[in-house]
Parts: structure tokens; C-alpha cells; sequence
């Protein structure tokens, strides 16, 4: 990851053409894949979400409008996109919980 790179809070998973799946996690990522292994090269919202996703790694664009035109990007080009699940971070230790249970019977 560069150092000048604006992470998502919540990644995209676009499933490809081929049906392959692939997850990106912050906006220097999906420029890259705009400008490099793109289907389409002149479709207007992958124009936008090129120029978004360079607004946001300059710091003129809030990240979430560039997420939000990768993925309108992705919809156009045929590619269904969606956020991937969130990882739901355990609050207590699993033994706690089994005593806790033990003690309230």
C-alpha cells in the first residue's frame, strides 16, 4: 500500500468478468485497477471515478464519493460490485461468555 493512500472504511468486492472476485480496500487501489485492467476505457462513470479517485488521494475528494463512483464504474462496465463483509470484532473471550452463562443459571 503507498503511503499517500486513502483506505476505505468498508472494502468493494467486484466480481469480474470472468467471475472472478477481487476486494479493494482503499482508493490507490481501485485507480489502479481503473487505469490499468479496465474493460471499458470510455464509459462516463469510469471517467468520474478516475477523476474522483485522484481527487481523493490528493485530498480534495472525501473517500466515499470516490467509493461511490468506483462502484457506479464497476456497474457500468458489467461488473457487479458490493461491500465486502465487515469483520465483526469479538467483544469478550468465548470462556468469559461460557462463565457468565454458568453463573447466571
Amino acid at each position: 500500500m503507498p503511503v499517500n493512500d486513502v483506505s476505505w472504511t468498508r472494502p468493494i468486492t467486484i466480481r469480474l468478468q470472468s467471475g472472478l472476485e477481487r476486494t479493494f480496500a482503499g482508493v490507490y487501489d481501485a485507480l489502479d485497477f481503473l487505469e490499468n485492467e479496465w474493460p471499458l476505457r470510455f464509459g462516463e462513470r469510469h471517467q468520474r471515478a478516475v477523476k474522483t479517485c485522484r481527487g481523493a488521494l490528493n485530498g480534495t475528494v472525501a473517500a466515499v464519493i470516490a467509493r461511490e463512483a468506483f462502484m457506479d464504474a464497476c456497474l457500468e462496465a458489467g461488473m457487479t460490485a458490493g461491500m465486502a463483509p465487515l469483520k465483526v470484532k469479538q467483544n469478550t473471550h468465548p470462556a468469559r461468555t461460557a462463565r457468565l452463562a454458568l453463573i447466571r443459571i
